[in-house]
């Protein structure tokens, strides 16, 4: 049985409006842009970064535990997060350096986002190249380890007194601004086909009660079928 067929039939278990939803919204889904948050310790922070993550298209957020546990708020998220995929590094000796070293080995440049770049921002920054755009702890923002790991930085142009936007901002205005351009470009950020319908099945495996015996049942009905012909 082939994803796309499994997912035909779990989708009899669906409401229509669901399945209508996962038709539209799957294929404005990228994973050409993530973004990676390290030791953000206020749950209000990290939902509304989940929440504008899934609200532009992100498929994938990569959270790092160093020091603080990942927390959300479902007040924030408002059930955002049930809808992209979070990857937590928090098991190695240095996870901020896992991540990175994750991160490049599937193609992404990794971008810090930090005063320190003088000339990229948002809105000229290169988006052939997959990117893992990098936000740190509200106080002390991004550790020396990514910020020296990374391939670029990145940042905000600011015009008033204070010295930085809020991490949950500075993640909006990144991510919205990079995936307008991505959107208007020629860039290929879609998902694959084959990826397409991997996504679905398993927002579909979400939504169906005990999915996993019914994916198992469904299985062994179609190998039957097969066996009988």
């Amino acid at each position: 049985m082939t994803d796309q067929q499994l997912y035909e039939q779990l989708t009899q278990f669906v409401s229509p409006n669901k399945r209508e939803l996962f038709d539209r919204i799957a294929p404005t889904r990228t994973r050409h842009v993530t973004v990676v948050l390290e030791d953000v310790y206020q749950s209000q922070n990290a939902s509304a970064v989940v929440r504008t993550s899934d609200l532009v298209g992100l498929q994938d957020i990569h959270v790092i535990e160093n020091k603080n546990a990942y927390q959300l708020n479902p007040d924030v998220t408002l059930g955002s997060s049930k809808w992209v995929d979070v990857h937590r590094f928090r098991t190695h000796a240095d996870n901020t350096l896992a991540c990175v070293e994750e991160l490049k080995r599937k193609g992404y440049r990794v971008i810090a986002t930090s005063p320190r770049s003088k000339n990229i921002t948002p809105e000229n920054i290169d988006l052939e190249q997959p990117m893992a755009f990098c936000f740190g702890t509200e106080l002390t923002g991004l550790s020396e380890t990514l910020m020296n790991a990374a391939d670029e930085h990145l940042r905000i142009p600011m015009y008033g007194f204070t010295e930085s936007f809020n991490i949950s901002v500075s993640a909006a205005i990144t991510l919205y601004t990079v995936m307008q351009r991505l959107r208007a470009s020629d860039v290929r950020w879609q998902l694959t086909e084959e990826a397409l319908i991997g996504l679905k099945l398993s927002w579909a495996r979400k939504m169906v009660h005990s999915a996993g015996h019914l994916e198992e049942r469904l299985r062994r009905d179609a190998e039957a079928r097969a066996n009988d012909k």
